[in-house]
């Protein structure tokens, strides 16, 4: 058995367990959308191995970059930070990684995604991000559990439902990938180049 990986800002691998279409020879139609969609030779692996359904890659890829990235709502680092405390709690070190290193980037503030990858989701956190944890955190353990009164930290803390939207979004979305991810390979330790 693998030794289970730290959370961690640095770079974190993910390894298949089963083949991509690389190793299968991808079609024309997969290796071009796994181009497209995966430039950088570093995330190939995940986008390869989706993409043995290339319409469901194709609307994975779509509503992904949507979420995470669409204009107007919450600014994306609240929804970076979203991203890495539902993958805390769903123990996808390498989501985690990604998007905690997306976070300190744009907020200029490793310190503060570092003590939610460190010391977990009870962290003592400013209040926006305070607010921003715990919902996701409750949206990722109990969702039907989710009430009108869970949005009141969000709001007290100045959001307005667009942005609680994109936060639920991105929370939500990534309740599922690290669940995809999870269940067909494992975050790895870099590879020594």
């Amino acid at each position: 058995m693998a030794e289970k990986l730290a959370f961690t800002r640095d770079f974190v691998t993910w390894q298949p367990w089963v083949e991509t279409v690389d190793e299968v020879g991808p079609t024309e139609e997969q290796a071009a959308l796994v181009q497209k969609v995966a430039p950088n030779p570093k995330n190939r692996l995940y986008y390869a191995t989706l993409a043995h359904d290339v319409p469901a890659l194709r609307e994975r890829t779509l509503l992904f970059n949507e979420i995470m990235a669409g204009r107007g709502g919450a600014p994306r680092a609240y929804r970076e930070l979203a991203a890495v405390a539902t993958s805390r709690i769903n123990g996808c070190v390498f989501c985690a990684s990604v998007h905690a290193r997306a976070h300190a980037q744009m907020t200029k503030d490793p310190a503060l995604v570092d003590r939610l990858l460190d010391e977990g989701v009870g962290a003592d956190q400013p209040e926006i991000e305070r607010a921003i944890i715990d919902y996701s955190v409750k949206l990722t353990r109990d969702p039907a559990g989710l009430t009108t009164a869970d949005l009141k930290p969000l709001r007290d803390a100045g959001l307005t439902d667009a942005q609680i939207l994109d936060i639920n979004n991105a929370a939500a979305v990534f309740a599922w990938a690290n669940r995809l991810m999870q269940t067909i390979g494992e975050s790895a330790p870099p590879v020594a180049e």
